[in-house]
Protein backbone atom coordinates (compact mmCIF):
# COMPACT_ATOMS: atom_id res chain seq x y z
CA UNK A 1 0.00 0.00 0.00
CA UNK A 2 1.13 3.52 -0.77
CA UNK A 3 -0.33 6.68 0.76
CA UNK A 4 0.85 10.09 -0.43
CA UNK A 5 -0.06 13.51 -1.84
CA UNK A 6 -0.58 13.88 -5.57
CA UNK A 7 2.30 16.36 -5.82
CA UNK A 8 4.63 13.45 -4.96
CA UNK A 9 3.27 11.21 -7.74
CA UNK A 10 6.57 11.14 -9.65
CA UNK A 11 8.11 9.10 -6.82
CA UNK A 12 5.96 6.15 -7.93
CA UNK A 13 6.23 6.36 -11.73
CA UNK A 14 8.38 3.24 -12.04
CA UNK A 15 6.22 0.90 -9.96
CA UNK A 16 4.00 -0.19 -12.84
CA UNK A 17 3.27 1.46 -16.22
CA UNK A 18 -0.47 1.56 -15.45
CA UNK A 19 0.11 3.21 -12.07
CA UNK A 20 2.16 5.91 -13.81
CA UNK A 21 -0.71 6.46 -16.27
CA UNK A 22 -3.26 6.54 -13.43
CA UNK A 23 -1.31 9.17 -11.49
CA UNK A 24 -0.80 11.24 -14.66
CA UNK A 25 -4.54 10.98 -15.30
CA UNK A 26 -5.24 12.33 -11.82
CA UNK A 27 -2.84 15.25 -12.27
CA UNK A 28 -4.20 16.14 -15.72
CA UNK A 29 -7.94 15.78 -15.14
CA UNK A 30 -10.31 18.56 -14.16
CA UNK A 31 -12.68 16.54 -12.01
CA UNK A 32 -15.15 19.45 -11.93
CA UNK A 33 -15.85 18.66 -15.60
CA UNK A 34 -16.01 14.87 -15.23
CA UNK A 35 -19.48 13.33 -14.79
CA UNK A 36 -19.93 10.74 -12.06
CA UNK A 37 -19.64 7.14 -13.21
CA UNK A 38 -17.23 4.85 -15.02
CA UNK A 39 -14.95 6.26 -17.74
CA UNK A 40 -12.57 4.22 -19.85
CA UNK A 41 -9.03 5.50 -20.13
CA UNK A 42 -7.57 2.45 -21.92
CA UNK A 43 -10.53 0.11 -22.17
CA UNK A 44 -10.64 -2.55 -19.45
CA UNK A 45 -6.91 -2.17 -18.80
CA UNK A 46 -7.25 1.26 -17.20
CA UNK A 47 -10.47 2.99 -16.20
CA UNK A 48 -11.77 5.37 -13.57
CA UNK A 49 -14.88 5.23 -11.44
CA UNK A 50 -15.72 8.75 -10.29
CA UNK A 51 -18.15 8.81 -7.42
CA UNK A 52 -19.64 11.00 -4.72
CA UNK A 53 -20.97 9.55 -1.46
CA UNK A 54 -21.36 9.94 2.28
CA UNK A 55 -18.71 8.30 4.42
CA UNK A 56 -20.05 5.60 6.72
CA UNK A 57 -19.47 3.97 10.08
CA UNK A 58 -17.73 0.60 9.92
CA UNK A 59 -20.77 -1.29 11.31
CA UNK A 60 -19.48 -4.78 10.51
CA UNK A 61 -18.40 -4.00 6.94
CA UNK A 62 -15.74 -6.27 5.50
CA UNK A 63 -12.38 -5.50 3.92
CA UNK A 64 -11.86 -6.20 0.22
CA UNK A 65 -9.01 -7.34 -1.97
CA UNK A 66 -8.56 -7.61 -5.74
CA UNK A 67 -6.46 -9.94 -7.91
CA UNK A 68 -6.83 -8.50 -11.44
CA UNK A 69 -6.54 -4.78 -10.68
CA UNK A 70 -4.51 -2.36 -8.61
CA UNK A 71 -6.69 0.32 -6.99
CA UNK A 72 -5.51 3.92 -7.13
CA UNK A 73 -7.94 5.85 -4.94
CA UNK A 74 -7.72 9.66 -5.10
CA UNK A 75 -9.71 12.01 -2.85
CA UNK A 76 -10.94 14.86 -5.05
CA UNK A 77 -12.89 16.52 -2.24
CA UNK A 78 -13.49 15.68 1.41
CA UNK A 79 -11.75 13.33 3.82
CA UNK A 80 -12.23 9.70 4.74
CA UNK A 81 -10.57 6.95 6.66
CA UNK A 82 -9.64 3.58 5.22
CA UNK A 83 -8.97 0.30 6.97
CA UNK A 84 -5.88 -1.59 5.76
CA UNK A 85 -4.02 -4.79 6.48
CA UNK A 86 -1.79 -7.18 4.55
CA UNK A 87 -2.94 -10.42 2.99
CA UNK A 88 -0.77 -13.05 4.62
CA UNK A 89 -2.72 -16.17 3.78
CA UNK A 90 -5.97 -15.36 5.59
CA UNK A 91 -9.03 -17.13 4.26
CA UNK A 92 -11.65 -14.78 2.79
CA UNK A 93 -15.08 -14.64 4.36
CA UNK A 94 -16.48 -14.33 0.83
CA UNK A 95 -14.57 -16.29 -1.78
CA UNK A 96 -13.05 -14.55 -4.78
CA UNK A 97 -15.58 -13.32 -7.36
CA UNK A 98 -13.82 -13.67 -10.72
CA UNK A 99 -16.34 -11.49 -12.57
CA UNK A 100 -16.22 -8.48 -10.23
CA UNK A 101 -12.62 -9.05 -9.05
CA UNK A 102 -13.00 -9.00 -5.28
CA UNK A 103 -13.02 -11.12 -2.17
CA UNK A 104 -14.04 -10.04 1.32
CA UNK A 105 -12.24 -10.48 4.63
CA UNK A 106 -13.15 -10.09 8.28
CA UNK A 107 -9.75 -9.26 9.76
CA UNK A 108 -8.23 -6.78 12.22
CA UNK A 109 -6.95 -3.66 10.44
CA UNK A 110 -5.21 -0.33 10.89
CA UNK A 111 -6.82 2.99 9.99
CA UNK A 112 -5.36 5.62 7.67
CA UNK A 113 -6.81 9.07 7.00
CA UNK A 114 -6.90 10.24 3.38
CA UNK A 115 -7.50 13.94 2.79
CA UNK A 116 -8.34 15.96 -0.32
CA UNK A 117 -5.41 15.78 -2.75
CA UNK A 118 -4.09 12.48 -1.41
CA UNK A 119 -4.09 9.05 -3.01
CA UNK A 120 -3.80 5.48 -1.79
CA UNK A 121 -2.58 2.62 -3.97
CA UNK A 122 -3.77 -0.86 -3.06
CA UNK A 123 -2.05 -3.89 -4.55
CA UNK A 124 -3.46 -7.47 -4.45
CA UNK A 125 -1.82 -8.12 -1.06
CA UNK A 126 -3.44 -5.01 0.44
CA UNK A 127 -6.76 -5.82 2.08
CA UNK A 128 -8.67 -2.55 2.42
CA UNK A 129 -11.95 -0.96 3.48
CA UNK A 130 -12.55 2.53 2.01
CA UNK A 131 -15.29 5.12 2.64
CA UNK A 132 -15.07 5.19 6.47
CA UNK A 133 -16.14 8.33 8.32
CA UNK A 134 -13.70 10.31 10.45
CA UNK A 135 -16.52 10.92 12.94
CA UNK A 136 -19.78 12.22 11.55
CA UNK A 137 -20.60 11.18 7.97
CA UNK A 138 -19.27 13.65 5.42
CA UNK A 139 -19.46 14.13 1.66
CA UNK A 140 -16.57 12.79 -0.42
CA UNK A 141 -15.75 12.90 -4.13
CA UNK A 142 -13.31 10.20 -5.12
CA UNK A 143 -11.73 8.82 -8.28
CA UNK A 144 -10.96 5.10 -8.14
CA UNK A 145 -8.68 4.18 -10.99
CA UNK A 146 -8.49 0.47 -11.76
CA UNK A 147 -5.12 -0.60 -13.21
CA UNK A 148 -5.01 -4.06 -14.78
CA UNK A 149 -2.08 -6.10 -13.55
Amino acid sequence: MILDKIENADLYKNIHPGVKKALNYIRNTNFNDLPMGKHEIEGNDLFVIFKEYQTKQVDGNLLESHLKYIDVQYIVDGVEQMGVTMHTGQEPKKKYDTVDDYMLFDEPYDIITVNKGMFAIFFPDDIHMPDITTGDPSQVKKAVIKVKI
